[in-house]
Protein backbone atom coordinates (compact mmCIF):
# COMPACT_ATOMS: atom_id res chain seq x y z
CA UNK A 1 0.00 0.00 0.00
CA UNK A 2 1.31 3.45 -0.84
CA UNK A 3 0.92 6.56 1.25
CA UNK A 4 -1.73 8.91 -0.11
CA UNK A 5 -0.33 12.22 -1.30
CA UNK A 6 -1.38 15.36 0.54
CA UNK A 7 -3.91 17.17 -1.75
CA UNK A 8 -2.18 20.53 -1.23
CA UNK A 9 1.22 19.05 -2.12
CA UNK A 10 -0.30 17.45 -5.23
CA UNK A 11 -1.83 20.77 -6.28
CA UNK A 12 1.46 22.63 -5.73
CA UNK A 13 3.40 19.99 -7.68
CA UNK A 14 0.91 20.23 -10.54
CA UNK A 15 1.18 24.06 -10.56
CA UNK A 16 5.00 23.87 -10.55
CA UNK A 17 4.99 21.37 -13.42
CA UNK A 18 2.60 23.57 -15.40
CA UNK A 19 4.68 26.72 -14.77
CA UNK A 20 7.85 24.87 -15.79
CA UNK A 21 6.21 23.75 -19.04
CA UNK A 22 5.25 27.37 -19.85
CA UNK A 23 8.69 28.75 -19.02
CA UNK A 24 11.56 26.66 -17.59
CA UNK A 25 12.83 29.72 -15.70
CA UNK A 26 9.66 29.66 -13.59
CA UNK A 27 10.85 26.48 -11.92
CA UNK A 28 12.72 28.65 -9.40
CA UNK A 29 10.00 31.28 -8.93
CA UNK A 30 9.93 32.86 -5.49
CA UNK A 31 6.90 34.82 -4.23
CA UNK A 32 9.24 36.81 -1.97
CA UNK A 33 11.27 37.84 -5.01
CA UNK A 34 8.04 39.05 -6.61
CA UNK A 35 7.85 41.77 -3.93
CA UNK A 36 10.73 43.62 -5.58
CA UNK A 37 8.32 44.64 -8.34
CA UNK A 38 6.55 46.94 -5.84
CA UNK A 39 8.86 49.80 -5.00
CA UNK A 40 8.73 51.64 -1.71
CA UNK A 41 6.90 54.94 -2.00
CA UNK A 42 8.83 58.08 -1.12
CA UNK A 43 7.86 59.61 2.23
CA UNK A 44 6.38 62.68 0.51
CA UNK A 45 4.01 60.54 -1.56
CA UNK A 46 2.90 58.62 1.53
CA UNK A 47 2.23 61.89 3.35
CA UNK A 48 0.20 63.13 0.38
CA UNK A 49 -1.95 59.97 0.12
CA UNK A 50 -1.95 58.53 3.63
CA UNK A 51 -0.62 61.26 5.85
CA UNK A 52 -1.73 64.58 7.18
CA UNK A 53 -1.50 66.72 4.03
CA UNK A 54 -5.29 66.58 3.54
CA UNK A 55 -6.19 66.43 7.23
CA UNK A 56 -3.70 68.83 8.82
CA UNK A 57 -4.46 67.71 12.37
CA UNK A 58 -4.64 64.02 11.44
CA UNK A 59 -2.16 61.19 11.71
CA UNK A 60 1.05 61.34 9.76
CA UNK A 61 2.06 58.54 7.37
CA UNK A 62 4.49 56.96 9.87
CA UNK A 63 1.79 56.63 12.52
CA UNK A 64 -0.72 55.26 10.02
CA UNK A 65 1.79 52.65 8.87
CA UNK A 66 2.58 51.60 12.45
CA UNK A 67 -1.15 51.19 13.05
CA UNK A 68 -1.38 49.12 9.86
CA UNK A 69 1.50 46.96 11.08
CA UNK A 70 -0.32 46.46 14.39
CA UNK A 71 -3.45 45.40 12.51
CA UNK A 72 -1.54 42.96 10.31
CA UNK A 73 0.03 41.48 13.43
CA UNK A 74 -3.42 41.17 15.03
CA UNK A 75 -4.49 39.09 12.03
CA UNK A 76 -1.75 36.62 12.87
CA UNK A 77 0.86 38.12 10.51
CA UNK A 78 -0.42 35.77 7.83
CA UNK A 79 0.08 38.18 4.93
CA UNK A 80 3.87 37.99 4.61
CA UNK A 81 4.10 40.41 1.69
CA UNK A 82 1.82 42.97 3.36
CA UNK A 83 3.81 42.88 6.60
CA UNK A 84 7.16 43.26 4.82
CA UNK A 85 5.87 46.06 2.57
CA UNK A 86 4.36 47.89 5.54
CA UNK A 87 7.67 47.70 7.40
CA UNK A 88 9.53 49.00 4.33
CA UNK A 89 7.10 51.88 3.98
CA UNK A 90 7.17 52.66 7.70
CA UNK A 91 10.96 52.93 7.60
CA UNK A 92 10.72 55.19 4.55
CA UNK A 93 8.14 57.32 6.39
CA UNK A 94 10.59 57.82 9.24
CA UNK A 95 9.83 55.01 11.68
CA UNK A 96 12.82 53.87 13.68
CA UNK A 97 13.44 50.16 14.04
CA UNK A 98 12.71 50.46 17.76
CA UNK A 99 9.24 51.86 16.98
CA UNK A 100 8.54 48.96 14.63
CA UNK A 101 9.67 46.42 17.24
CA UNK A 102 7.56 48.12 19.94
CA UNK A 103 4.49 48.21 17.69
CA UNK A 104 4.74 44.48 16.98
CA UNK A 105 5.65 43.67 20.59
CA UNK A 106 2.61 45.54 21.92
CA UNK A 107 0.38 43.29 19.81
CA UNK A 108 1.57 40.20 21.72
CA UNK A 109 -0.88 41.21 24.47
CA UNK A 110 -3.81 41.15 22.03
CA UNK A 111 -2.81 38.79 19.22
CA UNK A 112 -0.66 36.33 21.16
CA UNK A 113 2.99 35.38 21.07
CA UNK A 114 2.84 33.29 17.87
CA UNK A 115 1.45 36.23 15.87
CA UNK A 116 3.97 38.61 17.40
CA UNK A 117 6.85 36.22 16.71
CA UNK A 118 5.76 35.73 13.10
CA UNK A 119 5.45 39.48 12.50
CA UNK A 120 8.79 40.10 14.21
CA UNK A 121 10.51 37.53 11.97
CA UNK A 122 9.06 39.17 8.86
CA UNK A 123 10.00 42.65 10.08
CA UNK A 124 13.52 41.49 10.96
CA UNK A 125 14.00 40.25 7.38
CA UNK A 126 13.20 43.74 6.09
CA UNK A 127 15.22 45.54 8.75
CA UNK A 128 18.23 43.31 7.99
CA UNK A 129 17.86 44.17 4.27
CA UNK A 130 17.69 47.90 4.98
CA UNK A 131 20.42 47.95 7.63
CA UNK A 132 23.03 49.13 5.15
CA UNK A 133 20.69 51.89 3.93
CA UNK A 134 20.75 53.83 7.22
CA UNK A 135 22.58 57.11 7.37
Amino acid sequence: MTDPQNPFEAMMKQAQDMAKSFNPALENFSPKGFETLWPTMPKEVMEMWFGNSVNKDGLDAKTRLLITLAGLTMQGAQADTAVRQTVRHAIEAGARKQEIVETIGQMSVFAGLPAMTRAMDLAKDVMDETEGDET
